[in-house]
């Protein structure tokens, strides 16, 4: 098992364990999403903190060895890995994720499940599927807006930069800054006040706020998915993993 699943009273603790990099492949999405519901269907659960291992918050998907989303699908059949993501942003349980590394491409879309950001300077947010020549995935092209407004969203995304700890906090993209010490201190102690407030009522501001959020990501990742799969034919899809896995600027040709 790559997610570990533990408790401090009403908040439930989730570590993803896949080191160095903390890839997101199906398996792991997949134990993440049960993580989710289970933690949804525990009425002593009130809140989630999701968190990582090591160096690395997640680097997303890993494109040159298992990408989960490579494979060709029947016709009108959905990716049973967006599926996944899908249902992790349609999670009930309010969730704050604690980031004290790289979330790269789908890892960045996994730190924007969450609805607090707690991240250290050492932190960067990365949406990387340009230089990848890809399009971006896991919602990240509906859902970013929605956090840091439509143009630095549009920056992100069209540009690829690393937007670092001070930098995103100041964006809106990390709510607060820590030391790497205090790190899973402080997104617990958030978790805590939440899950501290009256439930049902948390459960009905958090609904007003967030909407349909997991209709909206299984939309945009169906059409986000249709861009994919027509891009990962292309020259610049096999130039920039290549660039990519090499730690070099890629050299793309358009085709």
């Amino acid at each position: 098992m790559t997610i570990e699943i533990r408790h401090d009273g009403p908040v439930a603790i989730l570590t993803l364990r896949n080191r160095p990099n903390n890839h997101l492949g199906l398996g792991t999405i997949l134990q993440l999403a049960e993580a989710f519901d289970a933690a949804d269907s525990d009425p002593a659960i009130r809140a989630i903190l999701l968190r990582s291992e090591g160096r690395v918050f997640c680097a997303g998907a890993d494109l040159v060895n298992a990408n989960p989303v490579a494979d060709p699908l029947p016709p009108g059949e959905r990716s049973p890995f967006y599926m996944a993501a899908a249902r992790l942003y349609g999670v009930a349980t309010p969730v704050v994720a604690a980031v004290q590394g790289a979330a790269v491409g789908a890892g960045l879309g996994l730190a924007l499940v969450a609805d607090f950001r707690i991240a250290t300077p050492e932190a960067r947010f990365v949406a990387n599927f340009v230089q990848l020549g890809l399009h971006p995935g896991f919602g990240i092209s509906a859902v970013l807006e929605r956090v840091i407004g439509r143009q630095r969203a549009a920056m992100m995304l069209l540009t690829g930069r690393r937007i670092r700890g001070e930098e995103a906090e100041r964006w809106g993209l990390v709510d607060q800054l820590v030391s790497a010490d205090a790190l899973e201190a402080a997104a617990l102690g958030l978790a805590q006040e939440i899950a501290a407030a009256a439930p049902l009522a948390v459960a009905s501001t958090r609904h007003t706020l967030r909407g349909n959020l997991r209709a909206l990501v299984e939309a945009a990742t169906d059409h986000e998915l249709a861009e994919q799969a027509k891009l990962m034919r292309t020259e610049d899809f096999a130039e920039g993993v290549s660039a990519v896995s090499e730690r070099r600027p890629g050299r793309f040709v358009g085709r």
